[in-house]
């Protein structure tokens, strides 16, 4: 074989081995990215071709108990471009200017979007009906002008609505920018309301611009689930208007609550911080707040150790520190604004506490009716002397008696009786030393003495009569509720039903009984006791007349920090129940610093609490059943008197108790006051109107405050004004202290002014 030979199996060989190389180089990498990158690679493709939009599914309604709309997501609509579709630069400047001045956005930013190599864009979001039918206007426009169908779509989209703009704001809660919950049920319950957002999948050609709609597919959103709350939207509103009263004439510094709640169930029926906030407009802080943050100046930044006297600093670094202050300020109203105080500040219960202390006492057993309870005035303890809130004392009393009275050296010997051991055994049973677990986001937790319930024995007095340990307004009502329902401590909690998006029922919120806290006899007792306290003991200013109302006063003390200085402040309360023979609702009344002189639960908290009961429990159509002397004051509800002759008119209003006046000078009623429906006081006035002239007629409204009932009723009559009368209007020493109509207002003759009355020899 020849040198040439050789030479030529050998590039044979070379260029098998280097085919061979090359093809297994391949056919290797055409089995890993076929059999082990594949997916991976299929994936990458399809995210390549193809361009995902979110579509926001409906968030879920809220409603109240029997059905009313609390909070809604109404169909609002996002308007979206289509930049590809345009020919020339006019076209772009022409939809530009135009949406501009149909969304109120910059033209720049606008133009800026039309330029952009796509199929799709979003230009606004969120828009409303006026600017929608605006927008459907001008893409008819556009057609007509430059024979464009496709540049300018509408696309659904959902916005929150409250109905009730300020209604249990702090319950409700609000949504964010794009729809979350952030506060209150909204937050709480936001799985389940916000439901599954849609998608819209749209096709991308080789340079990746998005296709014309015809490319797309629509994956429908799938509608978040509803809730039926436990609020009820009237209680909560008589409550939020006599709570707005209180604070307005006991010129409450710190915000009050208010909890109304089913005893039995543990359904919240209403629940009121306030003031609250707009849930339309939940990031506007109060005139108030805005005004001190205007004022915030250089004295503020010193006092508040942004900076130190004297330092020397620059204009522009003071300009810099008085941005953050007023920021800081703004961010602080916003998070107190939006606090619900119900459950997430605690405070001290004070004498309210002392329904709890004597439940303990009488279920270990450890007083009896035969025992004694000696009042000075002050319980010395080794070298401190607690004082009673009457000085010269009460004497020797019973429990019952002792409760009646509020009096603090009573419930120190109660306390020393049950001991540290059985003191803490209750306390935790009763549920204060936990969250009550309520369905509401920010519970806090109490501040007791010690983690381990260990005190000593002025730990022991004082926390007998509620001072020194603190808890949450929802505690104080959920260990109330114990008491009235016979022993067991219910779950309290905000939501009755989770309903799906076609209305059939997910779940049902079945009342969960923790454990029994008190037997039932002791309960019975404590019924009774605090019935009696609620008729002539310190609890009668929240009594309401024909009904069995069970309650306990509080007047707490605080200290407050102002400046680094140590105020003392007060906090003004009322708890109780109805009826007291078969208790259903139980509330709570509480103002947190009321300035206006007067601190006394039974002076600031007890006539809000009669006065709401006063309208809920006969809404709720529970019987009433009157004394003589409270049958003489008791309203009436009104007929319809018009549509007929004035002669006719005046016989059935008389027929009806009332007094008739007429006004004008035709033959037939055409109008009458107070209306159709409304409630009167039995011997009241009714006003019939027999031509349009004389309903112009208008009288002034005047200051009832500081008089006696009989008073009331004379000055009434002189104006030719209805005063309806409630709370403590039994009590020979009352004087009416709120009026629901202020002094000065002009109103049509027979208008109904409800007048609130409390007993002013009454304090806790």
């Amino acid at each position: 074989m020849g040198a040439n030979q050789r030479l030529r199996q050998r590039t044979v060989w070379l260029i098998i081995i280097i085919l061979a190389i090359g093809f297994g180089a391949v056919i290797t990498r055409l089995a890993y990215l076929s059999l082990i990158a594949g997916e991976d690679l299929q994936q990458k493709a399809v995210e390549q071709q193809l361009s995902d939009t979110t579509i926001s599914a409906k968030r879920g309604t809220i409603y109240d108990r029997n059905g009313k709309i609390l909070a809604q997501s109404a169909s609002v609509w996002q308007v979206v471009l289509s930049p590809a579709n345009f020919k020339d630069d006019a076209q772009r400047d022409y939809v530009a200017t135009r949406l501009s001045e149909i969304l109120s956005l910059e033209k720049e930013d606008v133009l800026e979007k039309t330029k952009q190599d796509s199929y799709y864009t979003v230009v606004k979001r969120k828009i409303e009906s006026e600017e929608q039918q605006q927008i459907l206007e001008l893409m008819n426009e556009v057609e007509e002008k430059y024979d464009l169908s496709s540049v300018i779509a509408l696309l659904d989209d959902y916005k929150r609505y409250y109905p009730y703009s300020e209604l249990a704001s702090s319950v409700i809660g609000f949504t964010g920018s794009d729809d979350q919950g952030l506060s209150g049920v909204e937050f709480q319950y936001d799985e389940h309301l916000t439901g599954t957002p849609g998608r819209l999948i749209t096709a991308t050609n080789a340079n990746g611009t998005v296709m014309p709609f015809d490319y797309s597919q629509n994956v429908e959103a799938v509608d978040g689930s509803s809730l039926v709350l436990t609020i009820d939207e009237t209680i909560q509103s008589i409550v939020e208007k006599h709570m707005k009263q209180g604070i307005k004439d006991h010129d409450v510094y710190n915000r009050g609550v208010c909890i109304a709640m089913d005893v039995n169930t543990g359904e919240i029926l209403a629940m009121a911080t306030v003031g609250g906030y707009d849930l339309n407009d939940p990031f506007t802080i109060s005139k108030k707040d805005q005004k001190k943050i205007k004022e915030i100046d250089a004295e503020y930044l010193i006092e508040n150790g942004y900076m130190e006297e004297g330092e020397p600093i620059s204009n522009k670094e003071v300009d810099k520190l008085l941005e953050q202050a007023k920021s800081e300020a703004e961010s602080l109203a916003l998070s107190q604004m939006w606090r619900n105080k119900a459950i997430s500040d605690t405070y001290y219960p004070g004498s309210v506490f002392k329904m709890v202390t004597l439940s303990m006492a009488l279920e270990e057993s450890v007083i009896s009716e035969k025992t004694k309870f000696s009042c000075s005035g002050t319980f010395q303890l080794y070298d401190k002397g607690i004082g009673c809130h009457l000085e010269s004392g009460h004497g020797s009393q019973n429990y019952e008696q002792a409760l009646c009275n509020s009096c603090n050296p009573a419930f120190i010997q109660m306390g020393q009786a049950i001991g540290e051991e059985n003191f803490w055994k209750y306390y935790q049973s009763f549920g204060f030393s936990e969250k009550t677990g309520i369905d509401l986001p920010g519970e806090s937790d109490d501040l007791f003495f010690t983690e381990d319930g260990s005190m000593g024995p002025v730990d022991l007095a004082v926390a007998s009569f509620g001072q020194n340990f603190s808890i949450t307004p929802i505690q104080m009502i959920t260990a109330a509720s114990a008491i009235a329902n016979g022993g067991d401590l219910v779950q309290p909690h905000v939501v009755k039903q989770i309903l799906a998006s076609d209305g059939s029922v997910v779940e049902n919120i079945s009342t969960d009984t923790k454990r029994q806290v008190i037997s039932e006899s002791v309960a019975a007792e404590m019924r009774q006791i605090l019935e009696q306290n609620a008729i002539d003991g310190t609890g009668k200013n929240g009594y309401v007349a024909g009904y069995r109302i069970a309650g306990k006063t509080g007047t707490s003390e605080k200290l407050s920090d102002s400046n680094g200085d140590f105020v003392q402040d007060y906090i003004a309360s009322y708890c109780g129940f109805a009826p007291a023979d078969k208790p259903e609702v139980a509330m709570l009344v509480f103002f947190d610093t009321p300035l206006a002189g007067n601190y006394y639960g039974s002076a600031v908290a007890a006539p809000v609490f009669a006065s709401i009961m006063g309208e809920v429990l006969p809404y709720l159509e529970l019987d009433a059943q009157y004394t003589e002397e409270e049958a003489a004051n008791v309203d009436t509800i009104a007929g319809t008197y018009t549509g007929i002759s004035a002669t006719e008119a005046s016989k059935l209003a008389n027929a009806d108790g009332f007094n008739v006046t007429i006004k004008g000078d035709g033959t037939t009623v055409t109008a009458q006051v107070p209306t159709p429906g409304s409630k009167i006081p039995t011997g009241g006035t009714v006003v019939l109107y027999t031509d349009e002239s004389s309903t112009t007629e208008q009288v002034m409204v005047p200051s009832f405050e500081g008089f006696s009932l009989s008073d009331v009723n004379y000055i009434a009559s002189y104006y030719g004004i209805n005063a309806s009368l409630t709370g403590a209007v039994n009590s020979s020493d009352s004087t009416a202290v709120s009026q629901d109509i202020p002094e000065g207002t002009m109103v049509s003759p027979g208008t109904v002014v409800t007048v609130t009355f409390s007993a002013s020899s009454v304090n806790d």
